[in-house]
């Protein structure tokens, strides 16, 4: 992700310090990669750690901020969607499913390694999510505020989230989906941990209120459709060097996307539209919200 720091930019500025952030956070709570199992930390650390845009470790953050939260207060939950997106991709990229070569610009973590220990990786990530949110110094001092967090995680990662939207994916390949259809699979697949990222900030919060959830989960709906359209887009338009995965991998899968059913004008233009309407969910929020506003600029103008 090109968010490098520039001039009379707060919010390039802000979103790399945040990602530096998430990434020292991811750091210090996977395993050191001499600690036994070795091989299965070090691949651990391999799928996790230099690389991915942070995106939903920024939308807990900047949900956080929408809500008065502390970023000491963010950082497990930051983690923990971090870790949980991971996962996903690890499993994803294996042969049963993808089976993609490249990721992030380097091996997938079941070429770097093997499919055995990627499907360990992919659940050892998994349970670490919930550990980290769970054994967390907020969690010990909001008992109660952290079993919601952990559930509304669960559910995102699930049959009903994102596991459910792979589900649908693999069974949608090599047929013309309605336009109501694709955007419930993505509604689950990509969608449900944005939503989630969103809703972990700001139940850290101390300006959380139902109003102000049901905006921001507004906000977070739009915005993951609008991140899905735009990867459908890339997949299309920018090469594998650029993308860090092989370009054209959804075609060559014959899998539904938006350009396939819409064109690749119209998909550009419901991305937009979303954004709008992101945006217009955050009418009620001061400057605290910035960041989010800046995310969901970031989100359909990104170049990988």
């Amino acid at each position: 992700m090109n968010m490098a720091s520039t001039p009379g930019d707060p919010f390039k500025q802000r979103a790399e310090a945040l990602r530096a952030r998430a990434e020292a956070a991811l750091e210090r709570c996977l395993p050191p990669p001499e600690r036994v199992p070795s091989r299965l930390h070090e691949a651990m650390r391999y799928a996790c750690l230099g690389g991915g845009k942070r995106v939903r470790a920024l939308l807990v953050y900047a949900a956080g901020d929408a809500t008065g939260a502390a970023p000491d207060d963010l950082d497990a939950a930051a983690c923990a969607v971090e870790l949980i997106h991971a996962y996903s991709l690890v499993h994803d990229d294996m042969p049963a499913m993808d089976d993609d070569d490249l990721r992030r610009g380097k091996p997938t973590c079941h070429r770097a390694y093997d499919e055995a220990t990627a499907l360990l990786v992919g659940d050892a990530l998994q349970s670490l999510a919930f550990e980290v949110l769970a054994a967390s110094p907020y969690a010990a001092r909001n008992p109660q505020r952290a079993v919601s967090m952990i559930r509304v995680l669960a559910g995102a990662s699930g049959s009903r989230g994102m596991a459910g939207g792979q589900a649908i994916d693999l069974d949608s390949v090599g047929r013309r989906l309605s336009l109501d259809a694709l955007e419930t699979m993505h509604r689950h697949k990509t969608g449900a941990l944005i939503r989630a990222s969103v809703r972990l900030g700001a139940l850290a919060g101390v300006r959380v209120d139902e109003a102000r959830i049901e905006r921001l989960e507004q906000f977070a709906t739009c915005i993951g459709l609008a991140f899905q359209i735009r990867d459908d887009v890339l997949d299309i338009e920018v090469s594998t060097e650029t993308l860090g995965k092989r370009q054209g991998a959804d075609a060559a899968l014959n899998k539904p996307t938006y350009p396939a059913l819409i064109g690749l004008d119209a998909s550009k233009q419901r991305a937009q539209a979303l954004c709008e309407q992101a945006l217009a969910a955050l009418d009620d929020f001061d400057a605290d919200a910035d960041l989010l506003r800046g995310l969901a600029a970031f989100i359909i103008a990104r170049g990988n």
